[in-house]
């Protein structure tokens, strides 16, 4: 079978894989903002974030998260259609309104130290991420938010269900991603709340609608005696 055959199979098998063409519209999108949006930004800042000390060591759940999103994301895209379609609806929606927040509502931060403490391979680690990544469109931490739909989509898998160990392994390394983000001083506190408060709405509208309507729909089944 040809290259190309192949290729043909694949996207029949996983006619899905259009999902992703959401890449199309989001990067572009973050790329401009994150090239203008350099000075004039609205500061967001916690008296608690200056209580909260820098700690290198969390670099490394901070790196672990592109694993983890991307491991969640493919598990669901080859195991589970309907769970991938909820997944996607979820993170895209939240990334989305990222995107109208930080183009309407220009935002970043003034938390990163400017002289390290301590020198080290961890730290060295955090000079490149700060390097790399500008402080500005932070608001909500997309770190957070998409750790959190994927501890969501994962609670709600028929698959994962009997796996307790996958499922607490996300939500520790979830909850360690979520604390570096803080640790690290890429986001303030304010940041996380926000991430965790749109999380929590839209994973209502995703996935507890859905749920709600299933049910309805087999207790209508149950009341016509066609549902056991």
């Amino acid at each position: 079978m040809s290259l190309k055959e192949k290729i043909k199979v694949f996207i029949q098998k996983y006619r899905h894989i259009w999902v992703i063409s959401y890449a199309l519209l989001y990067m572009p999108w973050f790329m401009y903002l994150e090239k203008h949006v350099t000075s004039g930004y609205y500061v967001i800042h916690s008296p608690i974030d200056d209580k909260i000390p820098f700690i290198e060591y969390f670099v490394i759940p901070y790196l672990l998260w592109f694993v983890f999103i991307a491991a969640v994301f493919l598990y669901f895209f080859f195991t589970d259609v309907r769970g991938f379609y909820k997944l996607c609806k979820l993170m895209f929606t939240g990334m989305t309104i990222f995107l109208v927040i930080s183009t309407f509502i220009p935002n970043g931060l003034n938390l990163r130290p400017v002289f390290f403490e301590r020198d080290n391979v961890f730290v060295d680690l955090v000079r490149q991420i700060y390097r790399i990544d500008t402080p500005t469109n932070v608001f909500p931490s997309l770190h957070v938010f998409n750790s959190l739909a994927a501890c969501i989509a994962i609670r709600y898998s028929e698959n994962l269900k009997k796996h307790k160990v996958i499922k607490w392994s996300a939500y520790i390394l979830a909850g360690l991603i979520v604390l570096s983000t803080v640790f690290l001083k890429q986001h303030s506190v304010i940041d996380v709340m926000a991430a965790v408060l749109m999380a929590y709405v839209l994973h209502s509208f995703v996935y507890e609608t859905e749920k709600d309507r299933v049910l309805q729909w087999k207790k209508q089944k149950v009341a016509r005696g066609e549902y056991y």
